[in-house]
């Protein structure tokens, strides 16, 4: 048990390079919370479902992160910081991230039966602050859900969600083999080619040509510039 608590938390090291010793993850509230969930779940398997609902209550109030003691969570869970919402049937597989603010939701269903109606994240899923994803979805394996995208569809394998509605973007091999990356968006590249950084060249490189343009009809004269635009140059009176 030692070994595997050691293991987990090397894990979250791993991912945050803010603490300086073991002792300190131990505070974090995705730890704290993640460790009083396996008491509900314990406790809600057992159908115990008040004592796990204290439980889980309990933790909500620590620390500000609500796990529903049904939710099945594999190894190596990481909450970065709190504000987390993670519904009954929620299930999450290993070493997934989930950063702040971030809803694991279920459909309402109009005849009152419960059901499968949370999200499943596979193995290795980045779900970024303050993310949406709703219903009996499945987010595939290394998936990455940026910040804010609201997912309500299933997330290929190695896809990157941005965007509302979130609109899937298979990123490059060579960032897909990445072990991690902060917040499930790439920042040096662009998620999608022809996007982002290649549109702001393209703004910038449009602005340089309408200055040349600009400058050569003030070389001309046929141009006012600035408080002399509606001016009449050789009278020196307004128009």
């Amino acid at each position: 048990m030692f070994e595997r608590l050691v293991s987990y938390l090397e894990s979250v090291r791993a991912r945050d390079p803010a603490p300086r010793s073991r002792w300190e993850i131990l505070l974090y509230p995705g730890v704290i919370a993640l460790g009083l969930h396996k008491v509900a779940h314990w406790l809600f398997e057992a159908e115990l479902y008040f004592l796990a609902r204290l439980v889980n209550h309990f933790s909500r109030f620590l620390t500000a992160i609500d796990i529903h003691p049904g939710a099945k969570i594999g190894k190596n869970f990481f909450i970065d910081h709190g504000f987390t919402v993670i519904g009954e049937t929620a299930e999450i597989g290993d070493n997934v991230t989930i950063y702040q603010c971030v809803t694991l939701g279920g459909t309402n269903p109009t005849n009152g039966e419960g059901g499968k109606r949370h999200p499943t994240l596979r193995d290795n899923v980045i779900i970024g602050s303050g993310a949406q994803v709703i219903g009996p979805i499945t987010v595939g394996e290394r998936a990455r859900v940026g910040a804010n995208a609201v997912v309500t569809d299933d997330v290929p394998e190695g896809a990157t969600m941005i965007g509302l509605k979130a609109r899937s973007t298979l990123v490059p091999a060579e960032q897909w083999m990445k072990e991690f990356i902060p917040y499930g968006t790439p920042c040096d590249d662009p998620c999608v080619e022809g996007v982002n950084g290649d549109c702001v060249e393209k703004l910038q490189k449009d602005v340089a040509r309408l200055q040349e343009q600009i400058d050569a009809l003030k070389k001309q004269g046929d141009v006012a510039v600035g408080p002399d635009l509606f001016s009449d140059r050789k009278s020196g009176t307004k128009s």
